[in-house]
C-alpha cells in the first residue's frame, strides 16, 4: 500500500501541477493585455493583468489610462497583509495607473531599520509625508501651498484598526510629518462598508492626494475611473450597496449584535453622535 501511495504521489502531484497551471492561463486569458512572445504568453507591466484575472466582459483594462500618469510624488503603500487576500481590493487598481517607481508596495505588520533600509531612508527623508489622520495632522492643502519640491507620501492600507496598529507600532513611522485630508467627498467605494460616511479607501486617498500635491485635478478623476467601473460591475452582478456603520447606526438599520467589548461599543457611540473618533 504505501509503495502504491509513492508511486501515485508523484502523478497526482503533476496532475496538480498541470491543473493549476491551466486555470492559471485560462485565468489571464480572460483579461485584454496579453499577447505571445516566442513561447511564452507574457504580461504587459501591469499590476491589474496578474492581480484583477477578470472576465472580458468585466475587464477593467479599458478604464484605465492608456498611460502612466506623470506625476512627482511618489507612493509608498504599507500594506497590512491581510488585504493580499482580498479580492475587491483597490491598490492593484493604482499601481496600475502610475509607473511602477511612483507606486511602491511593502506588505508585512512591523517594519524596522534592519529590515527595510531604503524604508528608513525615506521616513527621515525632510520632504516625506505619511497620511494618517489625527490631532497631530496637518492639512494636506496647507502643506501643498508652501511645498513645491517632489515629495513622497507614505499610506497605510488596511482596516482602521489594522492602519492604526502600523501607525503606532512602528517607530519609524513616527519620523515623516503627519498629515491628512479634509473630509470633503464621500467615498464611491460603494462595495465595501466604511466606518463612516467620510471615510476614503486607499485609492480614493491616494488620488485626493496626488491631486493636491501635484495641483492638478484631472489626476483625482482618472484614478477614480476604474475604482468607478469596479463598483458598477459589481453592481450589476447582484453585489449590494453598503452604507457607512454611521450611517446604519444612526438609521436603526445596523442588524448585527452590538459588540461586547466596551471600548468597540464607545467607538459605535461615538459615531452615531457626530464625535470625531
Amino acid at each position: 500500500q504505501s509503495e502504491h501511495r509513492q508511486q501515485t504521489a508523484p502523478a497526482v502531484f503533476a496532475a496538480s501541477r498541470l491543473l493549476s497551471k491551466q486555470r492559471f492561463l485560462f485565468k489571464l486569458l480572460t483579461c485584454e493585455k496579453i499577447w505571445e512572445k516566442g513561447n511564452e504568453i507574457t504580461l504587459e507591466n501591469n499590476p491589474l493583468d496578474l492581480e484583477g484575472r477578470r472576465p472580458q466582459k468585466v475587464c477593467l483594462c479599458p478604464f484605465l489610462p492608456v498611460h502612466p500618469l506623470k506625476v512627482s510624488t511618489c507612493l509608498y503603500i504599507v500594506q497590512h497583509p491581510a488585504e493580499e487576500s482580498r479580492v475587491l481590493r483597490t491598490v492593484p487598481l493604482l499601481a496600475a495607473c502610475l509607473p511602477p517607481d511612483k507606486c511602491k508596495i511593502l506588505v508585512g505588520r512591523r517594519f524596522n531599520e534592519d529590515r527595510y533600509p531604503e524604508l528608513a531612508t525615506v521616513c527621515r527623508n525632510p520632504n516625506t509625508l505619511i497620511l494618517y489622520p489625527g490631532a497631530e495632522a496637518t492639512n494636506l492643502e496647507e502643506i501643498a501651498v508652501v511645498s513645491s519640491s517632489p515629495s513622497v507620501m507614505i499610506i497605510i492600507d488596511g482596516t482602521w484598526s489594522q492602519a492604526k496598529d502600523i501607525f503606532y507600532k512602528n517607530s519609524l513611522f513616527r519620523l515623516p510629518k503627519q498629515v491628512q485630508l479634509k473630509p470633503s467627498i464621500s467615498s464611491q467605494y460603494v462595495i465595501r462598508t466604511q466606518p463612516t460616511n467620510t471615510c476614503l479607501s486607499t485609492l480614493e486617498c491616494a488620488a485626493v492626494a496626488l491631486s493636491i500635491m501635484e495641483k492638478n485635478k484631472s489626476i483625482q478623476e482618472t484614478i477614480l475611473h476604474p475604482l468607478q467601473a469596479l463598483c458598477s460591475f459589481q453592481l450589476q452582478h447582484g453585489a449590494q450597496i453598503h452604507h457607512s456603520k454611521e450611517h446604519l447606526l444612526k438609521n436603526g438599520l445596523y442588524d448585527k449584535p452590538m459588540p461586547k467589548n466596551k471600548r468597540k461599543l464607545r467607538r459605535m457611540e461615538l459615531l452615531v453622535n457626530n464625535i470625531k473618533i
